[in-house]
């Protein structure tokens, strides 16, 4: 338990949202800087990546065939054989935003939200993609959006904005889709080795686990917000994790290149912006796909 191994020596510049596809039994995952997403097959090994042509900052699965994309120009459908097909873009008016981390709640709705790519005002938002393919704005004055999930119960969710380094927790009404009650949930030090909060996944116990961007590791909270324990990854920027495999019992791990100086940091983190591979003990809860 919690012995770490390089999976994918991918060194995606930014490495980030893995998505678990039950169906496929194959894991996807983006490189945001990299225009690209990727699918690797456990199973066989193989690899494929998939150009996009802009940054997509979420890939996930879509339960009629193919994928939705949250990307700079806003978000769209993506398959193999029609390319791109832009659903709407909610801040035309934003030419610095981009979109970043999203997930998919089990009612099939296609959450995420943008983020400014050149400041730190929180000018960005959380968005909703209803599966009759109408956009709701869930939550304003967002800086960075960053990691989504919900509890087993499916009575809270959790979102995290990097800058204020804050996991925020809401109440969740899973008929209407509706947030309430915004509270945080953890709240991450500015201590030297601590990082920041960046995207995160739900066990079945009900455990979050939240990568740190900065801070060579992975945390586990228990849903009080007590720290359970801590994964060291030999990568600085650790962006996000979700679990996988046939029995959910393989937390893989994404991470980033960005910043990376071969001088300084080759002896350090070799594998910086590769995926990782964890046995935490636990199980996850199974990804659902786009219904819309």
């Amino acid at each position: 338990m919690n012995e770490v191994e390089l999976l994918i020596e991918s060194q995606n510049a930014l490495g980030e949202g893995p998505m678990w596809g039950v169906r496929e039994q194959a894991l996807y995952w983006v490189d945001i800087m990299g225009h690209a997403f990727h699918r690797f097959d456990p199973a066989s090994g193989a690899r494929k990546q998939y150009d996009i042509g802009e940054e997509v900052g979420t890939v996930v699965l879509r339960e009629s065939g193919g994928f939705v994309l949250a990307l700079r120009s806003g978000l769209a459908f993506w398959d193999e054989t029609n390319g791109l097909q832009p659903i709407i873009d909610p801040e035309p008016d934003k030419a610095d935003n981009r979109f970043n981390d999203g997930a998919v709640d089990r009612q099939g709705r296609f959450w995420a939200g943008t983020m400014p790519m050149n400041t730190r005002e929180p000018i960005g938002a959380l968005y909703r993609l209803d599966t009759d393919q109408s956009l709701h704005t869930m939550q304003t004055q967002v800086t960075v959006s960053n990691g989504l999930g919900w509890s087993p119960d499916n009575r809270i969710m959790y979102y995290c904005d990097t800058t204020p380094r804050t996991i925020w927790q809401y109440d969740f009404d899973p008929a209407t889709g509706d947030i309430a009650n915004r509270r945080p949930f953890v709240v991450v030090p500015e201590a030297a080795g601590e990082g920041a909060p960046d995207g995160l996944t739900v066990d079945s116990e009900g455990f979050i686990w939240s990568a740190r961007w900065g801070g060579w590791k992975i945390c586990r909270y228990d849903p009080d917000g007590k720290l359970e324990r801590e994964v060291k990854i030999p990568a600085e920027r650790v962006t996000s994790a979700v679990f996988g495999g046939p029995e959910l019992e393989d937390l893989y791990i994404t991470s980033a290149r960005m910043g990376f100086d071969p001088a300084r940091d080759s002896a350090t983190q070799p594998h910086a912006g590769g995926v990782f591979h964890l046995r935490p003990g636990v199980k996850g809860l199974p990804e659902p796909e786009y219904k819309g």
